[in-house]
């Protein structure tokens, strides 16, 4: 931050009408003291600041020339800078620059943020000679933040930085441990960052990454056609039939194993409308029919990989997703279960997935 305290000393001295003997004399210091301040060859003790600012009527972060909305719009305008610097690949004037607001703006957040993943070589595939090279640095700046700053947003960005220090140290298991105090939602993302792209490690967490997300994306996708009110109850479960028909066509046409992820969350969002509507027995019964099949398809997946199975444990607590779904059937005091034990066909379908 800039310091203009004695220019504004001046300005706010000449605005009362008052000479530098006269402002020597209220503060028990010397005419030369006041010509120095004024001149910015020296700064006041930092005992006269609030007297100062008494005298003149101003705030303190006023007579040291702060203005904070000034201060936000150049920060804004540095990390800007610094982000098209880096898409035009000026990367001298880019460490230039950030080195320089470190400095000018040592107590802002964003800023070190910003250098700190500057120092790190960026977000991924870093290079661990420059993380343990910058350690002690690195550190410190973490350290600042996670004791300093309540955003979260940085201060996750703070524990990832530091997870990967000790990554590059040798020290996995506690890079991993501190990844893991990460929100739910960061997490997974931080821990496929930890590791470079031409290891296992990486391709285990992209691959886990990839089958949480079009769980969640086929879900939410699935949630539009629920509650799309221009739609009647039989026209949804219809067209969420036809979008899982379509994730299963894509899995035979691609033999992507992932599409049967989305196709079984398509259909649990279907067989799962019928809490509240359960007098389309037959249209249940096709749908958890439906459900069944696609859990077959998974644990076929899972077979061969540990991320989706850790998936299907994490979610339904079970190592076998079919059996999890005939037990709902079977046991469940759900409205919807209860209607369907009552249907003749119910247990000879069940029978077929045991």
């Amino acid at each position: 931050m800039e310091m203009n305290i004695g220019t504004n000393i001046k300005r706010l001295r000449l605005a009362k009408g008052m000479t530098q003997e006269q402002l020597a004399g209220l503060l028990s210091v010397s005419t030369a003291a006041v010509s120095k301040w004024e001149a910015q060859n020296t700064y006041p003790d930092i005992t006269l600041l609030f007297p100062l600012a008494q005298l003149f009527g101003v705030s303190v972060d006023e007579l040291m020339g702060y203005d904070e909305a000034k201060e936000k719009t150049d920060i804004d305008a540095i990390i800007s800078e610094y982000l098209a610097l880096g898409r035009k690949r000026d990367f001298a004037a880019r460490d230039k620059l950030i080195r320089q607001a470190r400095k000018t703006y040592p107590h802002d957040f964003r800023i070190m943020n910003t250098y700190m993943w500057h120092l790190a070589g960026g977000s991924a595939d870093n290079d661990p000679s420059e993380l343990v090279k910058h350690k002690d640095e690195l550190s410190g700046i973490c350290d600042c933040i996670l004791e300093n700053c309540t955003e979260d947003k940085l201060r996750a960005s703070a524990i990832t930085v530091k997870a990967k220090v000790l990554h590059a140290e040798g020290k996995t298991e506690e890079a991993i441990k501190l990844i893991d105090t990460l929100p739910e939602w960061y997490s997974p993302q931080m821990m496929e960052q930890l590791f470079a792209k031409d290891t296992e490690e990486y391709r285990y967490w992209n691959r886990r990454n990839a089958i949480g997300l079009i769980d969640v994306s086929a879900i939410k996708f699935a949630r539009i056609v629920r509650y799309d009110p221009t739609l009647s109850f039989d026209e949804k479960i219809e067209k969420l039939c036809r979008i899982a028909q379509a994730f299963s066509e894509l899995q035979q046409k691609t033999g992507m194993a992932l599409y049967c992820i989305a196709e079984h969350s398509v259909l649990t969002v279907a067989a799962g409308m019928f809490f509240f509507d359960c007098t389309d027995v037959e249209s249940s019964l096709r749908v958890n029919e439906m459900l069944l099949v696609s859990a077959q398809k998974m644990m076929r997946a899972a077979q061969n990989d540990e991320a989706l199975t850790e998936l299907i444990r994490k979610t339904y607590q079970t190592d076998s997703l079919v059996a999890w779904h005939v037990d709902q059937i079977e046991k469940s005091s759900a409205p919807q279960y209860i209607v369907l034990r009552g249907h003749p066909e119910t247990f000879k379908m069940l029978e077929e997935f045991k």
